[in-house]
């Protein structure tokens, strides 16, 4: 991805709601299950200088762009785990609210494509392509999040349903998530089966949206 001024334009308002609403997500799910560490914190909000990490929203996404791949994290919304009702069992769905948060989003993005398609002019052309950048982006999103490595929300998920023992053991290896974390994205980028297999998720995610919508005739 180039980050010229057009690229901009047409990525960032579905990267801004992609990542807000997916940490907003989290909190908001947090808060109905008993904790309100975020909501106390002011982190469930849709003001997205509240989820801009500077490192990992701007400075890593700028520099991993020059390698042909973008890499990069929000401010982690702060969840005791501790103050849940069930915390084994709702950590499942604290965890499981950002994807879905992003999943939903490609659904809105695609029904506005789907009735801005026919109309024609300027406007309706740029709002496809935004609309078409929001289906992609909360995509990726949501795929990469589902992976079960800790910290990524499909670690959090496995963790949550595994019998106990096991989710002990696993939720030890989070002490190093980053760095499997690093390790997995520069093997997506740089392991041909590893990123021709993430390529095939990603189309058949794609193509599933755009068959709902009627966006692939």
């Amino acid at each position: 991805m180039d980050f010229s001024l057009s690229t901009i334009v047409l990525w960032a308002v579905p990267v801004v709601f992609a990542i807000t609403l997916h940490e907003a997500a989290h909190g908001y799910v947090a808060r109905i299950f008993g904790d309100q560490t975020a909501w106390m914190l002011g982190r469930v909000t849709l003001n997205p200088i509240k989820h801009i990490d500077p490192i990992g929203t701007i400075v890593v996404p700028l520099i991993t762009s020059l390698a042909g791949f973008v890499f990069g994290w929000a401010k982690p919304v702060p969840v005791n785990f501790n103050n849940l009702r069930n915390p084994k069992r709702d950590m499942f769905w604290v965890a499981a609210a950002g994807p879905a948060s992003n999943v939903i989003q490609a659904l809105i993005w695609a029904l506005v494509a789907k009735m801005l398609f026919d109309v024609d002019g300027g406007v309706a052309t740029y709002w496809v392509q935004v609309a078409e950048a929001g289906i992609l982006v909360n995509l990726i999103l949501a795929i990469l999040n589902l992976f079960p490595i800790l910290p990524l929300d499909g670690g959090r998920m496995l963790t949550s349903i595994l019998p106990d023992p096991l989710a002990y053991r696993f939720a030890q290896l989070e002490r190093y998530g980053m760095v499997i974390l690093i390790g997995f994205i520069v093997m997506l980028a740089l392991f041909p089966p590893a990123r021709q297999l993430f390529g095939a998720i990603m189309a058949s995610a794609n193509h599933l949206i755009y068959s709902l919508f009627g966006l692939d005739q």
